[in-house]
Order: C-alpha cells, then sequence, then structure tokens
C-alpha cells in the first residue's frame, strides 16, 4: 500500500487529560473508498479519536494524515478546507428542532459553502431521496420524524456534499434491529455511490460485520487487532473474541463493583 492509496493515516497518536492516558500511540490507516470500523468498550479511546481527526481536541503528539497532509500542523484555512472534505454522522442524529428537515440537510451547503437555498434544497431533496425519504418529508420538522427516519435525516446531511471520508459515530444506536439493519444498507450504498472512504465506531456488532471491510479493535488508547471482517471470528485475539461474544469473563474487566 502506497500514501497514495490512504484517505486517512494515524501514527502513534497520543492524547491525555491530566494524568488520565486515553489514547496511547494509536495508529491507523483507511485507505481510498474502504469502510473501517472501530470497535471497542466505553472509554477505550473512540470518541476522542474521531475528535482529533476532526480536529476539536489535538493530540499531544503523534502525526493524522488527512488526504496525505499533516493534520496536527494545519492552520485555521487548512482545517476548514479539511473539513469539506468529510462528512459526518453523529450518535443522537444532532438535527436542529428549529429548522424543517430539508434545512437540516441543506445546512452545511448553505452555512459552510454559502450556497444560495433554492440550489442547496435541490440538493437536498435529492440526498433524501437516496435514503428512502420523499419531498415531502422535507416541509416536517425533525420532531416528527421516528427515530428511523431522524437517522435517515442524519445520514442525507452527512453524504449532502459528497465527502471524500465519512464518519460514523454509532450510527445504529437507539434502533431496532430492523431499522438498524436499513440504515446498515443506506450507509453501504451512499458510500458507495460517492466512492467515499468511511471511519465508524461501533458497539454494534451486527452493524460492523454489515459495513466494514476492515475491523480495527482499541483498548486502553492503542490499536490491538485489526483485519478484514472476515477473520475477525478467527482473530486469535482473546480481548477481541471476549468483545464479539459479549462475555463479561475474560481479559477486559469491567470496573463494576461485585455483589
Amino acid at each position: 500500500m502506497t500514501s497514495g492509496d490512504l484517505m486517512l493515516s494515524l501514527k502513534d497518536v497520543r492524547k491525555s487529560f491530566g494524568p488520565k492516558t486515553v489514547l496511547d500511540g494509536l495508529s491507523l490507516d483507511v485507505r481510498k473508498g474502504e469502510s473501517v470500523v472501530v470497535i471497542g468498550g466505553s472509554g477505550t479511546g473512540k470518541s476522542v479519536m474521531l475528535k482529533c481527526v476532526l480536529g476539536l481536541i489535538r493530540p499531544d503528539s503523534g502525526s493524522i494524515l488527512i488526504d496525505g497532509e499533516e493534520a496536527t500542523k494545519f492552520n485555521a484555512d487548512q482545517r476548514e478546507a479539511a473539513l469539506r472534505k468529510f462528512g459526518m454522522l453523529f450518535q443522537g442524529g444532532a438535527l436542529f428542532d428549529s429548522l424543517k428537515v430539508w434545512e437540516n440537510v441543506a445546512f452545511g451547503l448553505i452555512q459552510g459553502r454559502k450556497m444560495n437555498r433554492d440550489k442547496a434544497k435541490e440538493i437536498a431533496l435529492d440526498k433524501l431521496g437516496q435514503v428512502g425519504l420523499t419531498p415531502d418529508v422535507g416541509e416536517l420538522s425533525p420532531a416528527e420524524l421516528s427515530g428511523g427516519m431522524q437517522k435517515r435525516v442524519a445520514l442525507a446531511r452527512a453524504i449532502a456534499a459528497e465527502p471524500q471520508i465519512i464518519f460514523f459515530d454509532e450510527p445504529t444506536t437507539g434502533l431496532d434491529p430492523i431499522m438498524a439493519d436499513v440504515i446498515n444498507n443506506l450507509i453501504i450504498s451512499c458510500a458507495k455511490k460517492l466512492g467515499a472512504s468511511t471511519l465508524s465506531i461501533t458497539h454494534d456488532m451486527a452493524s460492523a460485520r454489515k459495513i466494514a471491510d476492515r475491523v480495527a479493535m482499541i483498548y486502553k488508547g492503542r490499536i490491538i487487532w485489526q483485519g478484514p471482517v472476515s477473520e475477525i471470528d478467527h482473530s486469535g485475539n482473546a480481548y477481541v473474541d471476549q468483545f464479539i461474544h459479549g462475555r463479561a469473563e475474560g481479559p477486559i474487566k469491567m470496573d463494576v463493583l461485585k455483589p
């Protein structure tokens, strides 16, 4: 694999908050057009990793390359240019209650790219169609939608600007198994249509198995195993085996008081 094949590359990224080390030499690559899913328990560093890539948190050390450019040294203009390459589906959807659905989808186009509202609405309705929602849904408020519909609107917003890389933060949280599978299928189809790279973090192994080309497991701030999703059941790693089967007993110890 050459550097030209990489959309995102993290090398030895470290981040601490006071005495607590959250990222402890994390390294991970995402190739162009590849879907990488990072699994791991709560508090293992998944969200902090994502925030470092997005520039919301500055790592203490290490390298983050975005399409070959060192993101840790970006100035404000370079950071803004990099963010234009990103789409993001937030865990809770993060829709604006005060805006209509189509305005939510078009928010980045209007506010970030200063696009004409009529043109932005046209694009928003097209993206809503790609996630299976009709134009009349665009005139509703988010509060009028079911959880599954809200998640589809959030996905439409994530792809509205046709990003090169899309981040998914627990994309199926709060959904029933059938709707979760609908969202997984939409993630695959939308990313494929765009030719986008995707980086997802999730606890949902059904989702990970469905959308991933490659799975990486994070534990105590570093990647302890990664490989093709087809190999996850035969990883030979006790931590991975415990996590994917949801076993209380194993090398991963939960900080809970036993009765």
